[in-house]
């Protein structure tokens, strides 16, 4: 009788660890871990390109969480909602803002949480909302895209009043206007001798302006529509492929197995 009891303990005994070892397999191979953690939802007007479901949540460079979901939004499709998954212990307030990051050459997105400082208060679900929402601010490509296109239409503008100011009204404007000053210094220069000095230099000024001053106006007004053109070229380029700012436009390397 002694024996069998012996035997049913020790059977037990073998469950009960067979039983742990299998949940700390599961435990090690799913992460889990006993930290709790909080949603919270953001949402972006740009293209989240790169960022993916389980990409990380970093707080000043410290990864804090991940991604649990990310889809447009149903009343405004230019809105994509991206719900976060982030460790209790994470100073989250009201001036928690929240940017669309990418990693090195690998171009791999992630969600970068700073504080500016603005409102230290926690950050709370307002009535209405499912999640507390962190406000975002514009990622690099967004900012880079603006200051571009901007560049190009002061670039265009300019080029614009160039060519305005250069037009064949004001070139004969101006070519009247040197016909008359040079009249006007004939003239004076025929009734005083002292004058010849000053008659001479305006003369030589007219030529000047004329046949170079005007020429190298042309030229810049051309160069500037050069440098308009190029600059939109470029940015539609980064806004196909945000990348390029890190690798280059050289091909990337071929694959395993892959072929030219």
């Amino acid at each position: 009788m002694e024996t069998n009891v012996n035997y049913t303990i020790v059977g037990a005994f073998v469950i009960i660890l067979i039983s742990a070892m299998v949940l700390t397999i599961v435990w090690l191979s799913s992460g889990f871990s006993f930290e709790q953690n909080t949603n919270y939802m953001v949402y972006m007007r740009e293209s989240v390109s790169g960022l993916n479901v389980d990409s990380s949540v970093e707080y000043n460079g410290v990864e804090v969480g991940g991604v649990k979901s990310i889809q447009i939004n149903r009343q405004d499709p230019q809105v994509v909602e991206i719900l976060l998954s982030i460790k209790n212990t994470t100073p989250i307030t009201e001036g928690t803002v929240a940017t669309l990051s990418s990693k090195g050459i690998t171009g791999i997105g992630y969600i970068a949480l700073k504080d500016k400082g603005m409102d230290t208060r926690p950050l709370v679900a307002q009535p209405g909302q499912l999640y507390p929402v962190i406000k975002t601010a514009p990622s690099f490509f967004v900012r880079l895209d603006t200051a571009l296109n901007k560049l190009s239409e002061n670039l265009s503008n300019l080029s614009a009043s160039v060519q305005s100011l250069l037009n064949k009204q004001n070139q004969q404007t101006i070519r009247q206007t040197l016909l008359n000053l040079e009249e006007m210094t004939n003239h004076l220069a025929a009734n005083s001798k002292k004058l010849e000095p000053l008659v001479q230099s305006s003369s030589e000024a007219m030529r000047m302006l004329e046949t170079q001053t005007l020429p190298e106006a042309y030229r810049l007004m051309y160069n500037l529509n050069d440098m308009s053109r190029s600059l939109t070229e470029m940015t539609n380029e980064i806004k196909q492929n945000p990348s390029i700012l890190v690798r280059g436009t050289a091909p990337q390397p071929l694959g395993p197995g892959e072929t030219r």
